[in-house]
This record gives C-alpha cells, sequence and structure tokens, in this order.
C-alpha cells in the first residue's frame, strides 16, 4: 500500500463546535413562533425549509437564516411580525459573531502533524463565516492549504487530494459527518476516519460503512495518530 501523505481535516464539530449553536438558535426560534405552532412543527417545517434551499442557498448560516424566516411566514400565514424578522435577523447575526472553540485535541493533533503530512481542512458552508472562524480558530498556522467548498462528493476529494496530494488513494478525510466526510472520501477511494460528534444535523445522518477496507471509526481526535500508525 502507498504512504499516506495528505490529510483532509472537516472543520465544523470536528475542528470546532458548530452544530450546537444552530440548535440553541433553533430553540430560540420555536419559541419566537410560540403563539403561532407548536415548537414539534416549527421544527419539521424548518426541516423540510432547510431540505428545500439547499440547492439554492448552499450550507451555512445565511441559508440558515432564509429557511428559518420562510418557516415563519408559512407557519404564521404570511402574518409574521416585522419584529420576528429582526429577532430572526438579529439570530443569525450573534451566530456570525460567535467565537470559535476548538474541540478537544484539536490543537494538539494538527501539531503533531503538521510538517510529516499535507494538512487541509475541507469544510463546506459560507466562503466568509468559514474563513472568519478557521482566522478566529488560532489553528490555521498548522495547514498547507485551505478548501471551502459548495458540497462534498466523491468528485470534489479526487480534484482537492489531486491538486494538495498525491491523489486520494494517499489521503485520509477526517470528520464527523458520515454523509459529508466519509462516504464520498472512501467512494474516491480516501481513507475516511468518523470521528462521531454528539450532536448531528438531521440532514447529515447516514448509515455507517461498516466492513469497508478503508473505514475506521474513532472517538476522539487525538487517535488520528494511532489510525495512521496502524495503516503504516
Amino acid at each position: 500500500m502507498p504512504a499516506l501523505t495528505t490529510i483532509g481535516f472537516d472543520a465544523d464539530d470536528t475542528l470546532w463546535h458548530n452544530e450546537r449553536f444552530y440548535q440553541l438558535t433553533e430553540a430560540r426560534f420555536r419559541a419566537m413562533l410560540a403563539d403561532h405552532a407548536d415548537g414539534e412543527l416549527v421544527s419539521s417545517r424548518l426541516l423540510e425549509a432547510e431540505r428545500r434551499n439547499l440547492r439554492h442557498y448552499g450550507f451555512g448560516i445565511k441559508g440558515f437564516v432564509l429557511s428559518m424566516i420562510e418557516t415563519a411566514l408559512e407557519v404564521t400565514g404570511d402574518t409574521a411580525s416585522p419584529a420576528i424578522v429582526r429577532q430572526i435577523l438579529d439570530a443569525g447575526r450573534e451566530m456570525l459573531e460567535h467565537p470559535v472553540e476548538t474541540l478537544p485535541e484539536a490543537r494538539e493533533t494538527l501539531a503533531a502533524l503538521a510538517g510529516a503530512y499535507r494538512l487541509v481542512p475541507i469544510t463546506k458552508g459560507d466562503l466568509f463565516d468559514q474563513e472568519r472562524k478557521l482566522a478566529a480558530s488560532g489553528i490555521g498556522d498548522h495547514f498547507d492549504a485551505v478548501e471551502i467548498v459548495s458540497d462534498k462528493t466523491a468528485a470534489t476529494y479526487r480534484k482537492l487530494f489531486a491538486r494538495h496530494g498525491d491523489g486520494p488513494e494517499r489521503a485520509m478525510m477526517v470528520g464527523n459527518s458520515l454523509k459529508s466526510d466519509i462516504l464520498p472520501a472512501l467512494a474516491a477511494g480516501s481513507f475516511g476516519v468518523h470521528v462521531p460528534h454528539e450532536l448531528t444535523w438531521a440532514l447529515d445522518h447516514a448509515e455507517a460503512p461498516e466492513g469497508a477496507p478503508r473505514f475506521r471509526r474513532i472517538d476522539r481526535l487525538g487517535q488520528v495518530t494511532q489510525i495512521l500508525a496502524d495503516i503504516g
């Protein structure tokens, strides 16, 4: 087996916290509409709006805010007050300004691997927000390149691992999302290392590819170094 030379890292909920801010904002959104609809209905309609709007707005906070506004209009029969719209916009702005908190062992793991491998964060979402979070994280200096993409597919990984390394067969992708980080990386021919996070967006759920030769699962990010040693 050829030696691995390149490691891609997902960012949101792999290197730093992210989903919990969406869930806190969704709880706040449900409270805004409590006089109009049951909280479960609001969340269900919001998820439907997010699913519909992915192809229009992509991933990230701005699309989430637009989906909340659309949902507010739906559940209120187009009578949502300007005050509610203002609250939604304020909540989105607060998300965009929230401090970045790296996950345990992120700094130490990147520091241990830097120089021995080409390290690349491969993240999807809004360009400005992802650039802001990387700059604020304090871990950007460990990376050899940065890739912010509209979506993650097998073609994405083939292209990026060819651009920044020696092809997907000599690369590894590390992330918390089976759907975005692991399955398409495996399909491209790379190793896929799943680091589960306690919170996962509903649209990112997928079945684990148990038995896939290049699939690995770890409990914490620091175990990446052991996976690399085992692979050799």
